[in-house]
Order: C-alpha cells, then sequence, then structure tokens
C-alpha cells in the first residue's frame, strides 16, 4: 500500500495507525499511552472514544462486522480488529487493516 492510496482517509489514517501500533489493552492507562506518543490525553482519549463508540455505529462496521467469526471484542477494538489480520510481518498486518479500513474514507460508510 503506497501513501497516496490511503491519503483520502486523512486524519483517520494517524489514528488508525498510532492507535493500532500503541494501544493498550482495554483498560490501560490514556496518560501512559499519551506520554509514550507525546500527545496531549485529551487526544487519546479522543482516538479511544473514536473505536469504542463512533467506529461501531459506522455504517461499515456494521456492515462488516459478522464477517469476524468468532466475533471481534467491542471493548478491544482497535487491537482485536489487528489481531484478525495475518501477515508475515507487523507491517504486513497492518497494511491489510488499513486496506479493510479504507471504505471509511467515504461519507456514505462514516454515516
Amino acid at each position: 500500500m503506497t501513501p497516496a492510496s490511503v491519503r483520502f482517509l486523512g486524519r483517520r489514517v494517524y489514528v488508525a495507525v498510532m492507535l493500532m501500533l500503541a494501544s493498550p489493552p482495554a483498560g490501560g492507562s490514556a496518560g501512559a499511552l499519551a506520554h509514550l506518543m507525546t500527545v496531549p490525553v485529551r487526544t487519546v482519549s479522543r482516538w479511544r472514544r473514536w473505536w469504542q463508540e463512533d467506529f461501531q455505529r459506522t455504517a461499515f462496521w456494521r456492515s462488516v462486522r459478522e464477517r469476524f467469526v468468532p466475533p471481534v471484542p467491542a471493548e478491544a477494538l482497535p487491537r482485536s480488529l489487528l489481531a484478525r489480520f495475518r501477515g508475515a510481518s507487523a507491517h504486513e498486518q497492518l497494511l491489510q487493516l488499513l486496506r479493510f479500513v479504507c471504505p471509511l474514507s467515504t461519507a456514505a460508510m462514516i454515516k
């Protein structure tokens, strides 16, 4: 996947990549993650809220979540979703997931 193929996801790409790479298990400290990534705690909280609330309400997620058997644990998103993609490396696994969420770049799939 080239940067051009995901550029239309805008800021969501950065949210996806950062949280998928560094999201702590459920109950992990937002403060620790914020410190690790040198971003404000409010930003980490907003990213978590997006995965835990907004993402799960998108037309995209509602249309694809049944494809995963067993179901993807919603309380562990995005890490639980990343774990469903296999690759020779973590890089390949992340690229597969980013390809999967590319439909979120369209307004129709976000609603």
